[in-house]
């Protein structure tokens, strides 16, 4: 979808996201809402060109002022006290809409006067809400009670910030509900975009995969515990903070580290299946396995609920249930498994499918702004 010119200096969309350091599912969703509006301004905390493998270059990008301390993916969660500061002195040009793609901080940008803000989010800010202990925990004893306190003042930062929202997407069902938990607010749901096309089926190994952050709350040591007990080989495609300890108790497995897209296509078709064993507020990860003719095993939580046709395209485990997921590991090979069937349930996910959906809920937003052109109604 394209807005229409109009007589005026005003930008037709602005798109704003919390930082683009690297690409992932969130970065990749981004790229695909820019592509729909190839001219329109960027606006964000952080960026790095090369980190995001210049998926943005030639683009107009504006940064916050943290920008100069030159901050990169490893080191920018020790800036997180600033970034609401930062998001909120971020100066966006007269315009139509502004399509924001938020997982913490980007919904809280202060749109310029008779902008309609359209906000994708992929889930409210997660330390703030709903992984507030885990934030804890990793945290130095002595550091705390000031994080807490922080975490609280981040909450009411938040709640403030989604009533500048005039409407949120929400990315699955389990963001939906949050949305609606924490900030009151309804919102519809359009599924992250899946480059599917870049997947293709081919013969599958012995190997079981996992790719992941190697971080705490992806679980990753609940599938390498799983693949031992099922004495199957694993691979894990991915780093992180807990690289070195997982790699180190589980010397069975085969950790391949970041992989670039062509390799990660064909680990994808030559695996056994790909277990996805974290609680995703989507995961395109089933997606990416179900679209290269794979099976996948998954917790049976969160967007593998509406991403895997259980006993059809995957099996579906007990979360944090490393018998469970064992279970569903030994009894992979006796699924009912059609690749032709997985690549077609991950169509539905596609980028041309995202980008229709998002142009909709766009023209929804201008449609109820015109109707109510003293404000914008929020609906809560």
């Amino acid at each position: 979808m394209s807005i229409p010119p109009r007589p005026s200096s005003r930008e037709p969309v602005v798109l704003a996201h919390d930082y683009l350091l690297v690409m992932r599912g969130a970065e990749r969703t981004f790229a695909a809402m820019a592509d729909m509006y190839p001219r329109a301004p960027i606006f964000t905390l952080l960026y790095d060109e090369q980190g995001t493998s210049g998926w943005f270059a030639g683009r107009a990008v504006t940064t916050s002022p943290l920008q100069r301390l030159g901050v990169r993916q490893s080191t920018f969660r020790r800036l997180l006290p600033l970034y609401p500061w930062a998001i909120e002195r971020l100066h966006l040009p007269p315009c139509e809409v502004v399509l924001t793609s938020s997982s913490a901080f980007a919904h809280g940008i202060r749109v310029p006067p008779g902008a309609v803000h359209v906000c994708y989010c992929h889930a409210p800010f997660r330390y703030a809400w709903y992984e507030q202990e885990r934030a804890l925990s990793e945290a130095p004893a002595a550091a705390r009670l000031l994080l807490r306190g922080l975490l609280a003042w981040m909450r009411r930062w938040d709640v403030a910030a989604s009533t500048r929202v005039d409407a949120y997407i929400a990315n699955s069902e389990l963001t939906r509900e949050r949305i609606r938990r924490f900030y009151n607010r309804e919102a519809p749901i359009v599924h992250p975009p899946v480059q599917t096309e870049r997947f293709t089926p081919g013969e599958p190994g012995d190997a079981l995969l996992v790719v992941s952050e190697i971080v705490r709350h992806k679980r990753v040591h609940i599938a390498l515990e799983a693949a031992r007990r099922a004495r199957v080989p694993i691979r894990v495609v991915g780093s992180g903070p807990d690289h070195a300890a997982l790699s180190a108790a589980h010397p069975e497995a085969e950790f391949l580290g970041r992989v670039d897209d062509e390799d990660l296509a064909k680990l994808y078709a030559s695996a056994r299946a790909v277990i996805v064993p974290s609680l995703e507020e989507f995961g395109i990860t089933a997606v990416e396995a179900q679209a290269a003719g794979r099976p996948v095993i998954a917790a049976r939580a969160g967007g593998a609920l509406e991403t895997v046709l259980d006993g059809q395209t995957g099996s579906l485990a007990v979360l944090d249930d490393v018998a469970s997921f064992t279970e569903a590991i030994e009894g992979i090979d006796a699924l009912d498994f059609d690749p032709a069937r997985a690549v077609a349930n991950a169509e539905r996910f596609s980028v041309a499918v995202f980008q229709q959906r998002i142009a909709e809920q766009i023209a929804l937003a201008l449609e109820r702004r015109a109707e109510s052109p003293g404000g914008y109604e929020r609906v809560l």
